[in-house]
């Protein structure tokens, strides 16, 4: 039988945690665009953080079955 990992010694954690940070520096305006007020750059980084959160909790969950 093979044992899992902990999840934070898993490429996917790692990945999915890059990501997450990105998508959040992203979505709290620390890294501008071109315009003052670029809201789609903001939700485009929200809905990547949180992509990727719930991807990472899907593949563990699958994992733990």
């Amino acid at each position: 039988m093979m044992t899992s990992k902990p999840g934070w010694k898993t490429t996917e954690f790692w990945i999915s945690f890059i990501v997450t940070i990105v998508g959040l520096v992203t979505a709290s305006g620390i890294l501008e665009g071109a315009e003052p007020d670029s809201w789609p750059v903001k939700a485009v980084g929200l809905v990547t953080a949180v992509l990727a959160s719930l991807g990472y909790t899907a593949s563990r969950t699958n994992v733990k079955r």
